[in-house]
């Protein structure tokens, strides 16, 4: 790392904890929605209109970060773009309920699509790059991890051996129920449901239904019939 980007770096911290510790804390009633929807512009990549953020959320790598018109960020979501060359991008109303916690690496995009929903205290991380689509729903406490440790090499440390990044991708309109674990490589086609507590470490096809440890297909949905039996798996 440069010594011009590590002052850059050191630069743009100063600014976050200037900003938000000023008026991150403001509650509702003392117009702290308000003026964090506006003064933020100071330190975000860019902030859109209509942008809701509650007191107690915490952004890291702020100048990395872009949040599109009506976003909603609740208490105690934390963002972190901190690195090289990083982009995280939350599209037009996407809402993260309390807890949400996303991080990055260096050299890391991730981008949740338009409207789409994520649920209470769940996790999503680099290194690889995470893509999830427009009007997908996330239950509370899952986990979308784009990377892996490596550990074929016996004879040395697994935390020596690197890690993985081929990233993961969410098409639009998918459905997580709670605890699901999405890990690296993989793709969930459009329009799929992942019941409760499954494991996805392989891909899903679009319209599929999967559950279980490992996450296996049991179903596609094409019909009302299948539709509404299969939403009882899920229980999100």
């Amino acid at each position: 790392m440069s010594v011009q980007f590590s002052f850059r770096q050191q630069w743009v911290r100063l600014k976050e904890i200037i900003v938000t510790t000023s008026l991150g804390w403001i509650p509702k009633l003392l117009l702290g929605e308000i003026l964090r929807s506006r003064l933020y512009r100071v330190i975000l990549l860019r902030l859109g209109r209509s942008v809701f953020i509650q007191d107690g959320v915490e952004l890291l790598g702020s100048n990395q970060i872009r949040l599109d018109d009506r976003v909603f960020l609740f208490r105690g979501v934390r963002l972190n773009a901190q690195g090289e060359n990083n982009l995280l991008r939350l599209r037009k109303g996407v809402a993260l309920e309390r807890g949400v916690d996303i991080g990055s690496m260096d050299h890391t995009t991730i981008d949740i699509g338009d409207r789409t929903f994520i649920g209470p205290y769940v996790y999503i991380v680099g290194t690889g790059n995470i893509k999830i689509g427009q009007d997908c729903m996330i239950a509370c406490q899952s986990g979308i991890i784009a990377n892996q440790h490596r550990f074929d090499d016996l004879s040395r440390p697994i935390r020596e051996q690197g890690v993985t990044k081929q990233g993961i991708v969410i098409e639009d309109d998918c459905w997580l129920g709670h605890r699901v674990t999405v890990l690296d490589g993989v793709t969930i086609g459009k329009g799929s449901v992942v019941g409760a507590g499954a494991v996805v470490t392989r891909d899903i096809p679009p319209y599929s239904v999967a559950v279980g440890v490992p996450a296996k297909v049991i179903s596609r949905r094409t019909s009302m019939g299948n539709a509404s039996r299969d939403a009882n798996l899920v229980k999100s």
